[in-house]
Formats: C-alpha cells, structure tokens, sequence
C-alpha cells in the first residue's frame, strides 16, 4: 500500500532514531528531505541508500504535487525535514493537506520533537502550552505577536536563532513580563544546555551560540484581570446564582 511517510528524525544525537523510523527510511521507494546534505548525512550514517528529491519552502507547492503523483503511481514516499518532525516549524503541511484531499493515507512515525523535548526538562507547567514557533524577526511585529500572547495562561514554547536571541528574551521579558523561564540550547548534542529563572535573570547566562528553544510561563491571574473576571462569571453561570448569592454562601461569615 503506498503512503507519504512523515518520519522524525534526530535533533542532533543520532542514536535517538527510533528503529521504526529506519524501517520506515529503508522501505521508502523515494525520501523528500529539505536539505540533501543533512539527509544523506543521516543515511549515510545508517548505511541506507535511496533517491532523494528536495522539499523546502521555497517548492512546496510545487513538489507537493509530484509527491502526491509518485504515491497516486504506487510509491512509497517517505518525508524528512532536517531535524526532528516534519511539519512542525518545517516544510510538510501543504503536502499532507494534499494527501488528505486526494483521500491518499498518511503515516506519522512518531519521534524527536525539540519543543516537547524542552518542555519537558524545562521545569514549568506542561498540562496546557502553547507552541509558538519562531517569532517575527522585525522587533515591531514581534512586540505586536508577543501582545497578542499575554493572556494565556499555558506555557509559551518559541525557536528563536542564535543572532536574535538575546533581543527576543527583552522583547518577551518587555512585553509579558519578567516571567520564569527556561531558555535550552543544543538539545540532544555535546554542548546541551538549560537556564532556568526570570527572564532577567537567565539572559545574563546565555551564550549566543547554537540553536535555542525559550519555554516561558504563562499568565498569572495578576497580570490577567479580563481572564480572572470570565472565570468568575463562568462560575456563577454553571452554578445559576448571582454574585451576592455566592457571597453569602462563601464569603459571609
């Protein structure tokens, strides 16, 4: 049965390949990678030799259609970005968008995601979060993006480059607040790194070097008085009384 095959692939350690994914890689009849020397790279390590065609933001539309044309034809095609999960802040939405609607099936093999990975480490609250992705990198429309994120109450995952870093921790820190935050770099590789605390406080301990993932808290009831006031009203909404009923019964001594 042919398939596109979104396979994640390791964010820096390679032994975190999962042996599905290198099944998966060695069953392909064609891999789409966004860059060819980090893929072949990757299968060279692991001794698979297969055709590759490019796939990055710059053809996806095009080539989306040539994918969908060789799994229509009976391929086997197998998706890779250059690290971690396609589709997820990389190239491969309008190609399963595609796949959907030509009633094809899509297979996700699971794996390296670095903004679960640094979640998870990152020592703030993981029951609700939002991923962000990169922020804009003009300062305006950053400031403007990060204004529309005040309010929620998850925690706020971003990728932000190495020659931004250090001015998106002030946007962020300007704009939100000076929040708790855990600031990672290199996840997965030798030079793996966490700094964790204010906003202020870990700027002063970051190396503007590599790649980083900012994992920052979400907002208190403090800083969100629109949201404290909808989440009384819903109370009294579900309980069916008004403000003085739940004073009496909870306050009035």
């Amino acid at each position: 049965m042919s398939a596109l095959i979104l396979v994640a692939t390791p964010i820096g350690n390679l032994g975190d390949i999962s042996s599905r994914a290198l099944e998966s890689l060695r069953n392909a009849d064609v891999i789409a990678c966004e860059d060819t020397r980090y893929t072949l790279k990757l299968l060279s390590h692991f001794g698979i030799q297969k055709p590759l065609i490019s796939y990055h933001e710059f053809n996806e539309q095009e080539k989306s259609h040539e994918i969908v044309g060789m799994i229509e034809a009976g391929k086997n095609v197998a998706l890779v970005s250059d690290a971690g999960t396609p589709a997820i802040s990389d190239p491969g939405y309008r190609v399963v968008r595609l796949c959907r609607e030509r009633g094809l099936d899509v297979i996700s093999i699971p794996g390296p995601n670095a903004a679960i990975a640094a979640l998870s480490a990152s020592g703030l609250p993981s029951d609700q979060f939002m991923f962000v992705g990169f922020l804009p990198p003009r300062q305006s429309a950053r400031k403007e993006y990060l204004a529309t994120l005040k309010s929620f109450t998850g925690t706020l995952i971003f990728y932000e480059a190495p020659h931004r870093i250090l001015a998106t921790i002030d946007d962020i820190r300007e704009v939100l607040g000076d929040r708790e935050a855990c600031i990672c770099r290199e996840l997965t590789k030798i030079h793996e790194e966490y700094q964790y605390g204010k906003l202020s406080e870990v700027k002063e301990r970051i190396r503007e070097i590599g790649e980083f993932v900012v994992v920052v808290g979400g907002s208190r009831d403090e800083e969100n008085p629109v949201q404290e006031e909808w989440t009384r009203e819903r109370v009294l909404k579900t309980l069916g009384i008004s403000r003085n009923q739940l004073y009496e019964l909870f306050f009035k001594k």
